[in-house]
């Protein structure tokens, strides 16, 4: 897992497949007047999904992890408080691995919460079992979760 300021991302760049692709379209984009939904960048390598969603409690949302993605995570509208755990040490599923939608979910406790605030992203690899959507509930916010398909 990785957390840092968007202004630093190129730090990252040779740790994230496709990172630098991405922050070269954030710079040169407004996210905030795009529509939500799917922003393809690369086909199925590299995509966007654009949410307007309302925020949740802790107790409400599920751990998920990725196999065949890597997700960056960034609050445009409002700061959000994520949870994390080593995948490794989930052992509650709820839901088994679905490969269409590359994701497996699970009721976990958190060993780490974040706050990531606007202007912040996090980088989660399929070792990361993450939380994210934590925000004030039923607060209405932005975010966009990028997905980078990981590198064999």
């Amino acid at each position: 897992m990785i957390i840092d300021k968007l202004e630093n991302a190129d730090w990252y760049y040779d740790a994230v497949p496709r990172l630098e692709q991405f922050m070269h379209f954030f710079n040169n984009n407004d996210l905030e007047e795009f529509a939500a939904g799917k922003v393809r960048l690369d086909g199925d390598d590299l995509f966007i999904n654009i949410q307007d969603i309302k925020g949740k409690d802790e107790k409400s949302l599920p751990f998920e992890a990725h196999r065949d993605y890597i997700d960056i995570q960034i609050p445009l509208t409002a700061d959000e408080q994520m949870g994390w755990k080593a995948l490794e040490d989930c052992q509650n599923v709820t839901a088994e691995y679905d490969e269409g939608k590359d994701v497996e979910l699970y009721k976990e406790k958190a060993t780490v919460m974040l706050n990531v605030p606007v202007g912040h992203f996090v980088v989660f690899f399929p070792t990361d079992a993450h939380q994210p959507g934590i925000v004030e509930k039923g607060k209405p916010f932005r975010k966009l979760i990028v997905k980078t398909r990981v590198e064999n």
